[in-house]
């Protein structure tokens, strides 16, 4: 079990690199903070962590949570989401699920459950402050984050992110911009793929016509290189 409390970042150890990401991830794998020392409601169900990892990766999709198809099938973007995350990025299924070239870290690692209206319920708490900062610090390679929805706007954009999500992703340039500066990772503002947003998709066509042209050359930018 983590003995990690879930209001604490857990903080790298002094281990070798790939053992201490091979640490973290098998901390991460056994994590039950939402059912055991949960901030709220406890999970109502038993956690099953998904995300994909690895020391080469260089792209990272900070997304939000596993869904019920993600849930059952313990592979990140089984679903129709998944679909269309692919083909704003320009990549196959085998590209994408290539763990050595792009990481998968949800918000959320676990399956949060439903709500009243069946709709997925917001990313459990615990899991930002206890595992994220840590995870990061042991993935060296990672430049360039697709921050996929409100919640990964907050976090790793911080003060750069607008206070709604439509500004965030209009913002987006500036945003690149600003995270180049700062001489972290890369982080371009995405909504979610969901479905649910086609009516978003058809309010703001400059994301297709202007933002995904650039999001595709900077992930064939960033695997390309990685393959070198």
């Amino acid at each position: 079990m983590v003995n990690a409390a879930p209001t604490q970042a857990v903080r790298p150890s002094e281990s070798p690199p790939q053992a201490e990401l091979d640490r973290i991830v098998a901390a991460i794998s056994a994590c039950r903070l939402c059912r055991d020392r949960p901030m709220g409601k406890r999970l109502a169900h038993e956690p099953r962590p998904v995300f994909r990892v690895s020391a080469t990766a260089t792209v990272c999709i900070a997304s939000q949570a596993p869904g019920t198809r993600v849930h059952a099938s313990g592979t990140p973007f089984t679903d129709p989401s998944g679909d269309r995350l692919r083909a704003w990025m320009g990549v196959d299924a085998a590209t994408f699920y290539d763990v050595s070239r792009i990481a998968i870290v949800p918000m959320g690692f676990c399956f949060p459950g439903l709500d009243a209206n069946g709709g997925d319920l917001p990313p459990r708490r615990e899991c930002a402050p206890a595992w994220r900062e840590a995870l990061f610090g042991a993935l060296p390679r990672i430049g360039f984050v697709l921050a996929v929805g409100s919640y990964a706007h907050r976090w790793h954009l911080g003060d750069l992110a607008k206070p709604t999500l439509t500004e965030t992703v209009a913002a987006w340039r500036e945003i690149m911009a600003a995270t180049a500066a700062r001489g972290g990772p890369l982080v371009m503002p995405l909504p979610h793929p969901s479905w649910r947003n086609n009516g978003w998709l058809k309010q703001n066509p400059w994301f297709e016509a202007e933002l995904l042209p650039v999001l595709r050359a900077e992930v064939g930018r960033r695997l390309g290189a990685a393959a070198e």
